[in-house]
């Protein structure tokens, strides 16, 4: 078969559909990891020896090489993503499809994810603020030692709803429009956003086309995160779907980054709580919005009642993809 079928839905729908049930049911291996790494090492391995050979020169130059940098980083993982699509289309229509369903399996982190931020309310709980901050370290780049009780609660309940958005839902989007092309790009640019997109004298200039592209392509699914978590708070007693949506219309745009605001105001509003606000992330405190206008002090139960919100999310995600699915295939026949 050809691989460009592989590239375009329904097909593409299917392993979408197929990589989350996989990836929510199994992760990604501890073994394979240790044997063979992630994806998103190797990607960041590429992405670093760019960063050591062309982060060069002045502002200028090293503006123009961070251009350079990423559109060797999308060829080179749009070519071999395009290069696996062909070789798992050889095998034919079924093959295929369960092949590049488990390559797609690795790109979204449902179960990694929840698996971190839980931890954060059991260490909080179990060793108190020394556990908390190094659990919470884990998943955030602020420092843990200025955080107390409420503010770790917050930090984790923050990094759930914002890499719930571009960990687990914007790979899925790219996925469903693009297969496994669609999800590794995506990945990519992701991937060089978290490691050169910030604004630290060596990558305020290599790293801009890096964050700027980010946030394009992030910019559908930190919405689609939004109402994922809005319809999510109308199913749980406790919850607040109307706060939600309200908190998105007033607070999102009121973030420092054009997408994180959208899923965290989402979360605020649905739990009664303020989220976001002014932090210190090393010696420097960013002062951005507050999302939400409930209470600040978070506690360990809050941080279980996002991950209900997140869980039922994930489900909503997925029933999204299998509703659109079916809706093509009635359509198409």
């Amino acid at each position: 078969m050809s691989w460009t079928a592989l590239t375009h839905p329904p097909d593409t729908l299917i392993v979408l559909v197929l990589a989350l049930a996989i990836e929510a049911a199994a992760g990604y291996p501890d073994r394979l990891y240790r044997a063979l790494g992630h994806p998103v090492t190797w990607i960041g391995a590429l992405i670093g020896g760019l960063d050591r050979r062309l982060n060069r020169g002045d502002a200028s130059r090293r503006r123009v090489a961070g251009v350079a940098g990423l559109l060797i980083l999308i060829a080179g993982v749009g070519g071999i993503s395009l290069a696996l699509t062909a070789l798992a289309g050889s095998a034919g229509l079924l093959p295929a499809l369960g092949l590049i369903a488990l390559l797609c399996a690795s790109l979204p982190a449902q179960r990694s994810l929840h698996s971190h931020v839980a931890r954060v309310a059991s260490d909080l709980r179990r060793d108190g603020l020394a556990g908390g901050r190094l659990a919470v370290s884990m998943i955030v780049g602020r420092d843990p030692e200025t955080l107390d009780e409420a503010g770790i609660c917050r930090a984790a309940i923050e990094s759930l709803s914002e890499n719930f958005s571009d960990g687990i839902v914007a790979p899925a989007f790219w996925i469903g429009l693009g297969g496994l092309p669609g999800g590794a790009l995506y990945k990519a640019i992701n991937t060089a956003d978290s490691m050169i997109g910030h604004r630290t004298p060596r990558h305020e200039a290599y790293g801009w086309a890096s964050a700027r592209l980010d946030d394009l392509v992030n910019l559908p699914a930190s919405r689609l995160t939004a109402l994922l978590i809005v319809a999510a708070a109308a199913l749980h007693a406790g919850a607040s779907p109307g706060n939600a949506w309200r908190a998105v219309r007033r607070d999102a745009r009121r973030h420092r980054s054009p997408n994180a605001g959208w899923p965290e105001a989402a979360m605020a509003g649905a739990l009664g709580l303020r989220l976001a606000g002014p932090r210190t992330y090393g010696a420097t405190r960013v002062e951005d919005g507050w999302m939400g206008d409930g209470r600040a002090d978070a506690t360990p139960d809050d941080v279980e009642r996002a991950l209900a919100l997140y869980r039922t999310a994930c489900l909503l995600l997925f029933g999204l993809a299998a509703s659109l699915l079916a809706l093509l295939e009635v359509t198409s026949s």
